[in-house]
C-alpha cells in the first residue's frame, strides 16, 4: 500500500483530516516564505492534538544548526525534510541523530540521484520553474516516467501536482511507494480542506489492479521512507 505525507499543515482543520484519514506524515513547513508556514510554537500545539498518529516532517530551507534545534527544542519531529545541499543533509543526520529526507527536483532522468550517503530518503519533485520564490513541486507535475524502472538508493517520495484526480496515475507511472501532496488538498492558497485530505488518502492507498501497475523498479526503495 502506498504511503502518503500530507505538507504545510497550518491548522486544525488540516491537522485532524490528516489523523483522520490515516496519513503516514503530516509536514510542517518551517520557511517564513511559504504561505503554510508556521512557528515552532504553532506546530507544536497543533501536534498536541493528537498524540501518535502520523509521523511528524519538519521541513526546512537552507536551514542552519540553530534554526533546527529552535524548531527540536518545542515540537518533536520524527523526520527532517532538508532543501539543501546533499552534504549539508547528511551533515544534519549526523547533528541531530533523527532522520533526514534530502529534497532532489528534477527535470530530466540524469537528475535522478544514483546515491543517497548519510540520509534516510528522498523527496522527488519537479525543478522549480525560473524566477520561482520558493523550493518544491510548486503544483508542477512532474513527467512520471522518468522514475519508472529507476533504481533509487534510498526509500522516496513522489512531489508535485499531485491531486486526487491524477494520484493513481502517478503511483502507476512512476512507481512510487510513497506520495506527497500540499495545494492539491487545498480549496484556496494555503488552506487545507479536510475532504479532500480525505479523499486523496483513499485514492492513494487503494489497491490498483496488477495490470496497472507495472515492474516498478525500486530496488533499494522498496519500503517507504523510515519513520525513525
Amino acid at each position: 500500500m502506498t504511503a502518503v505525507k500530507i505538507c504545510g499543515i497550518a491548522s486544525a482543520e488540516g491537522f485532524d483530516a490528516a489523523v483522520a484519514a490515516g496519513a503516514d506524515w503530516l509536514g510542517f513547513v518551517f520557511f517564513p516564505a511559504s504561505p503554510r508556514a508556521v512557528t515552532p510554537a504553532q506546530a507544536a500545539a497543533l501536534s498536541a492534538r493528537h498524540a501518535g498518529g502520523p509521523r511528524r516532517v519538519g521541513l526546512f530551507v537552507e536551514p542552519d544548526d540553530a534554526a533546527i534545534a529552535a524548531a527540536l527544542a518545542e515540537v518533536p519531529l520524527d523526520i527532517l525534510q532538508l532543501y539543501a545541499p546533499p552534504d549539508r543533509a547528511a551533515a544534519a543526520r549526523a547533528r541531530f541523530g533523527i532522520p533526514v529526507w534530502h529534497a532532489v527536483g528534477v527535470a530530466a532522468r540524469a537528475d535522478l540521484p544514483d546515491r543517497a550517503a548519510g540520509i534516510d530518503g528522498l523527496v522527488i519533485e519537479p525543478k522549480p520553474p525560473a524566477g520561482a520564490t520558493r523550493p518544491g513541486g510548486n503544483a508542477i507535475v512532474l513527467d512520471w516516467t522518468l522514475t519508472a524502472g529507476w533504481r533509487a538508493p534510498a526509500p522516496w517520495l513522489l512531489a508535485g501536482g499531485l491531486t486526487v484526480a491524477n494520484v493513481a496515475s502517478a503511483i502507476a507511472a512512476s512507481g512510487a511507494p510513497a506520495v506527497d501532496v500540499s495545494s492539491g488538498v487545498e480549496r484556496s492558497r494555503g488552506v487545507k480542506d479536510a475532504a479532500m485530505i480525505a479523499a486523496f488518502v483513499a485514492a492513494a492507498k487503494a489497491p490498483a489492479p496488477s495490470s496497472a501497475r507495472p515492474d516498478r523498479g525500486r530496488s533499494c526503495g522498496a519500503a517507504p521512507p523510515p519513520s525513525g
